[in-house]
């Protein structure tokens, strides 16, 4: 198969949910995880999987779609998955800022995917996302680093999320109190970001754990 990044992080990322849930994500879902504009895009990638030959679409059916081939890069790590029970497969979907909070569309486009051990992560991880900044520094997260990110809406105080603040990410300590809703950097030189009430807020996933690329 000959195709792009984008394109072989959506079979990823497509695989990935059919094997997890039963279910491949929407296209809205897709458009969301990879910061596209809108469907469109996302339509666009899976016309082109499908022409490929490496995905098939059921007519009529809102997630109709069958993985045929997997990704080129799964091709090639499935005798080290099959070897190793607990490797998992991670696309990189994008940046995530921890500093000041970066667009959601900035940067997203997916570096790649790769083969971590799973054991390296709590809880498991759904994708990575590379850190720009080094607001979370005493929490041993540095610029460029990769963090796993387990895809949910719902936090304690005191965990380390991804947040989405009016369409910017970024990765902080969540703070809830009883009127208000921060997040808290781990660097002294960086404010505390306060939600305010008429801002969209919301939890995009926790922080499980983090690969450290050679430099």
């Amino acid at each position: 198969m000959n195709l792009t990044d984008t394109q072989q992080a959506i079979l990823a990322l497509i695989a990935e949910r059919i094997d997890a849930e039963g279910l491949p994500p929407s296209q809205a879902e897709i458009a969301k995880a990879f910061g596209f504009k809108g469907v469109r895009a996302a339509q666009y990638h899976l016309d082109a999987l499908e022409t490929a030959g490496a995905i098939e679409r059921m007519p009529g059916r809102a997630r109709g779609i069958r993985v045929l081939q997997p990704p080129p890069q799964a091709q090639r790590e499935l005798g080290l998955a099959s070897a190793n029970e607990d490797a998992i497969r991670l696309p990189v979907l994008g940046r995530v800022a921890a500093g000041s909070p970066i667009g959601s569309g900035a940067g997203v486009e997916p570096d790649n995917y790769v083969l971590l051990d799973r054991n390296m992560f709590f809880p498991s991880p759904d994708y990575l996302l590379k850190v720009k900044g080094d607001s979370m520094r005493d929490e041993g997260i540095f610029d460029g680093d990769l963090i796993g990110v387990h895809r949910t809406h719902d936090a304690r105080s005191g965990q380390i999320v991804v947040a989405r603040i009016d369409d910017e990410i970024t990765v902080k300590l969540l703070k809830i109190g009883k009127d208000r809703i921060r997040l808290l950097p781990r660097n002294p030189d960086y404010a505390p970001i306060e939600v305010q009430p008429d801002q969209d807020f919301a939890i995009e996933g926790l922080y499980c754990g983090l690969v450290r690329p050679n430099r």
